[in-house]
């Protein structure tokens, strides 16, 4: 349900070709969303208590979903910024050794606000909130 409804979720929203089409993959997006957020609120991990494939595929999505998905794809109903469990989940897995140095949020935001012309015809990539910076801060996840 992750996959399908967050991971290419926030596609289905971007890439809609008609209102009808990003109504519902908008719903599906919140839903995961409202999901993940209740599960982290009571496990330190998507899947359990032990960090898994799963917490990696959900944090790219997540990582991109303030600085990327919210303005490009129009998923505005929710964000990261705002949700206590998963942004502590996500400063968790960025403060891991090594996961820092993979995570360049200038060439993310560059690759989707130029890659399609059709979605942005200038290529104009706005300056963001500076997410990156939440993910410096301490995280609370070890009491769970």
């Amino acid at each position: 349900w992750i996959y399908e409804n967050l991971n290419n979720g926030v596609y289905k929203c971007g890439f809609a070709k008609s209102q009808e089409a990003y109504d519902k993959a908008i719903a599906d997006v919140t839903n995961a969303f409202d999901r993940v957020d209740c599960i982290l609120q009571t496990q330190r991990y998507i899947a359990g208590d032990r960090f898994t494939e799963a917490d990696i595929r959900l944090f790219v999505t997540l990582l991109r979903f303030d600085e990327a998905y919210i303005v490009y794809f129009k998923c505005n109903t929710r964000s990261v910024a705002s949700t206590p469990a998963i942004l502590n989940y996500c400063r968790e897995i960025y403060q891991m050794p090594g996961v820092k140095e993979t995570v360049n949020m200038d060439q993310i935001k560059l690759h989707y606000f130029a890659s399609h012309p059709e979605l942005n015809y200038y290529s104009i990539v706005p300056k963001g909130p500076d997410f990156l910076k939440l993910l410096e801060e301490p995280h609370n996840r070890d009491s769970l």
